[in-house]
């Protein structure tokens, strides 16, 4: 048996040559694998519980259906938002397996960031097995310099396997790891696995602009970039080349919408409709109460049975709640308005 650093190594080599879907066999995958040609809104799937804290695979279901009347393309469970870290081994398998055989064959990215790579590669591989179509994988906190991200997503590839698509989830805010665009173009080149790139870098624009122009160079490959940060910057995003969106606003059929329009060339409609939901969107990203605000209104929606996060987590005084009615009853009467309805098309 090879030392530790020579099975890396190994495994490396053979991640970096191999495709997407070659080699190993080791598993029997039953959904479209994910690949760089995945466009759309692939939505980051809340988690619900119940008053009590306990686990809501019922209301799993119910969100997931909220969702596909909402007309998402993907999901993606057990992301940041979707509260993964307070969730069991066994409790993120069940809502993995919950969330495939409800999604209508949609595919399902599955959030397996985790401090230890034993456990990245553990639920890489149920959830690959569960039906899940890739994996999205966010650098450890406090991972340090270039060679300290290669190197990482070096060892993430080979523990993986060729067979497993990898979304690179760059969210500096939160990890404290800076992904220079150099960098991921390095990643993309060495590892065919990694097909996408979550793009929440804020301020990321110009970040957005140059791996999209470092793409048109002989033999760079395109991957698929989805954007988050709650949607904040959305237009602006799509009009530099993204792919669509990876966020879970308490209103995805925006989202769908303002993808739908650009696909079409509309972008002028697109921007408009983006505005009428902007105060909601910028309310929604506020620091320690937007998953509150997040769940609250997929609660009041009828989408999930309680807007409670299991522990720790915030809650919303009253003076909250009586905001968010305000900004509801605003929303309404400028979709109406503006040709779109009384109601949301998702209730």
């Amino acid at each position: 048996r090879l030392p530790f650093r020579e099975r890396i190594l190994t495994g490396m080599i053979a991640a970096r040559n191999a495709p997407v879907g070659a080699g190993h066999g080791s598993l029997e995958l039953t959904a479209s694998k994910l690949n760089e040609l995945a466009k759309g809104v692939y939505i980051i799937a809340a988690t619900p519980f119940t008053d009590d804290g306990g686990l809501d695979l019922q209301s799993v279901d119910t969100l997931t259906d909220f969702y596909l009347r909402c007309g998402v393309h993907g999901f993606t469970p057990l992301g940041m938002m979707g509260e993964a870290h307070k969730l069991t081994a066994e409790e993120s398998l069940d809502v993995v397996k919950r969330v495939v055989g409800r999604a209508a064959n949609k595919q399902v990215i599955v959030g397996v960031s985790h401090a230890g790579l034993e456990n990245v590669r553990r639920l890489s591989h149920e959830a690959m097995v569960a039906g899940a179509s890739g994996v999205m994988v966010a650098p450890p906190a406090g991972l340090k310099g270039d060679e300290g991200i290669y190197n990482y997503y070096a060892q993430v590839c080979a523990a993986l396997g060729p067979d497993i698509p990898v979304v690179y989830q760059d969210y500096p805010q939160a990890t404290g790891v800076y992904l220079p665009p150099g960098v991921f173009e390095r990643l993309v080149d060495d590892f065919k696995q990694i097909v996408m790139l979550k793009h929440e870098d804020a301020p990321g624009l110009a970040k957005l602009t140059r791996i999209r122009d470092g793409e048109k160079k002989a033999g760079r490959r395109r991957v698929s970039i989805l954007v988050g940060n709650g949607g904040l910057y959305y237009p602006q995003e799509m009009r530099r080349g993204a792919d669509g969106a990876m966020t879970g606003f308490a209103f995805p059929e925006m989202l769908v919408q303002v993808y739908e329009l650009f696909a079409r060339g509309d972008t002028e409609k697109a921007e408009d409709l983006f505005d009428i939901y902007l105060p909601l969107v910028r309310h929604e990203v506020q620091p320690a109460i937007g998953l509150a605000l997040r769940k609250e209104v997929l609660f009041r929606r009828g989408a999930i049975k309680s807007p409670r996060q299991r522990a720790p987590g915030s809650s919303l005084a009253a003076t909250d709640k009586a905001e968010l009615d305000s900004m509801i009853k605003r929303l309404e009467r400028r979709l109406a308005a503006a040709g779109y309805g009384h109601k949301m098309a998702a209730e």
